[in-house]
């Protein structure tokens, strides 16, 4: 079984920055579109940005301007790069990928963890 495995969440103050990573657990031959999602207590998760297997990204307007998403797809690892963080950023993070193909097995999506990023006022 792949997993996605996230890390770099933590305590920040607001205006400040953090980055988090996601990597998968196996060899993997090809991954799809690979994103970030987060989900804030007491609200639904929401989509943060997303890259597709070449480059392209697509962001929430809540995060445009000051979230960057990037991707490694030779280590098959994706980035999200937050500054000027607000309170209102404080959520648990998800990695996403989709169409995820290994030697072995594919898998349409799967889903980290999440990881916890806590922006203070």
């Amino acid at each position: 079984q792949v997993q996605l495995v996230e890390s770099g969440g933590g305590l920040v103050q607001a205006g400040g920055s953090l980055r988090l990573s996601c990597a998968a657990s196996k060899s993997i031959v090809y991954i799809g579109d690979m994103g970030w999602y987060r989900q804030a207590p007491g609200k639904q998760r929401e989509f943060v940005a997303m890259s597709n297997s070449l480059g392209n990204t697509n962001y929430a307007d809540s995060v445009k301007g000051r979230f960057t998403i990037s991707r490694d797809n030779a280590e098959n690892r994706v980035y999200l790069q937050m500054n000027s963080l607000k309170p209102e950023d404080t959520a648990v993070y998800y990695c996403r990928a989709d169409r995820v193909t290994t030697k072995e097995a594919g898998y349409l999506e799967l889903w980290g963890e999440g990881t916890l990023v806590t922006v203070s006022s």
